[in-house]
């Protein structure tokens, strides 16, 4: 089976998976590469760029070398293939358990349980709870639902579109090290600065994707467009920018102003500040909604990215067994009329 195919076949029974079953409960391969990174980490921390880029190293480059091990030792046998290729895209996309958290903040919101909806709240974002009300808190949900949909779901995808099992796993390491380390607090100014870099590279086409695909899904085409054109550019992040400034678009709300972090406050630019409105409780589900349509997208777009890209190579390779014949021929033609002379 090419690998086009293993690709599509596995992808899809990993959504199917995360649709249905949600993350793993136990034994979750991304908490346990977690456990081996804070070890590694504990090793080699010196406040320094350099010891941050080795541990990037180490543990992405250590996650994709095992994968690459892995996928190699099931070529050739196409079940166990997309057996692997299913159980690694269940592993590493979040989907469902995204929407499902989101889902249980707003039905806190929608009871007028405030504290509840506080409690939950860090199982999402990292925001600080306790200085958020009601709308502020229905707004940090809808914008880590806009960019959990690229980090979660759409950037792993691509990935996997592109390297296979390899490229699942190396996205997912690469998120979850910036998630660990990547953060701008004086421990990991210096040393995470590599995961972080790394991560605004490897999320740059699923982001891109994720926003075109809002664009398509939100029922606002013309609003989401413009939100993204006009704003995405002022957010301090190359990749949450244009997928939350798509979503406010699509959604016609406002995202973004001011943030508390852990004591940390931070005056954001208002994605869609012209033509959206204040987020409320009743947002969250549309936002969850609007996800899981992207999802459903982005799996459609890289399946067939990747069919398409299988034929091409397929056809290249047909082309050149052709010629390579062809050469033969005339070469073995040459001889034997020189045999005849």
């Amino acid at each position: 089976m090419r690998a086009d195919r293993v690709f599509a076949y596995g992808a899809t029974a990993g959504l199917i998976a995360d649709a249905l079953l949600g993350d793993p409960r136990r034994g979750h391969p991304v908490a346990g590469f977690g456990r081996a990174a804070a070890r590694v980490e504990s090793l080699l921390w010196r406040d320094d760029r350099g010891r941050g880029a080795l541990h990037t190293l180490v543990c992405a480059g250590g996650a994709v070398g095992a994968a690459a091990l892995t996928a190699r030792a099931v070529r050739g046998r196409p079940a166990l293939a997309v057996a692997l290729t299913a159980a690694t895209a269940w592993s590493v996309v979040g989907g469902t358990s995204l929407g499902r958290e989101a889902r249980a903040i707003g039905g806190a919101l929608a009871a007028g349980d405030l504290e509840v909806a506080r409690e939950r709240l860090p199982h999402l974002c990292g925001r600080d709870p306790h200085s958020l009300d009601g709308p502020g808190i229905a707004r940090a949900v809808v914008e880590s639902v806009a960019e959990n949909t690229s980090d979660a779901v759409v950037g792993a995808l691509v990935w996997g579109a592109i390297g296979g099992v390899p490229g699942l796993v190396g996205f997912r390491a690469v998120n979850t090290l910036d998630a660990m380390v990547g953060r701008k607090s004086p421990r990991y100014r210096r040393y995470g600065w590599a995961s972080a870099r790394l991560d605004d590279l490897a999320g740059w086409p699923g982001a891109r994707l994720t926003a075109a695909l809002a664009v398509a899904a939100g029922g606002r085409p013309r609003a989401a467009v413009r939100a993204w054109r006009a704003d995405a550019g002022r957010h301090p992040s190359p990749n949450a920018g244009p997928v939350e400034a798509s979503f406010a678009g699509a959604l016609g709300v406002r995202l973004g102003g001011t943030l508390a972090y852990a004591g940390r406050v931070e005056h954001r630019p208002v994605l869609n500040g012209e033509s959206g409105r204040d987020v409320r409780g009743a947002d969250i589900e549309r936002a969850v909604r609007l996800s899981r349509r992207v999802s459903t997208l982005a799996l459609g777009v890289c399946v067939a990215g990747r069919m398409l890209a299988g034929r091409v190579v397929a056809g290249r390779g047909v082309a050149g067994t052709e010629a390579g014949a062809v050469v033969n021929g005339a070469a073995r033609n040459t001889v034997r009329k020189r045999g005849r002379a």
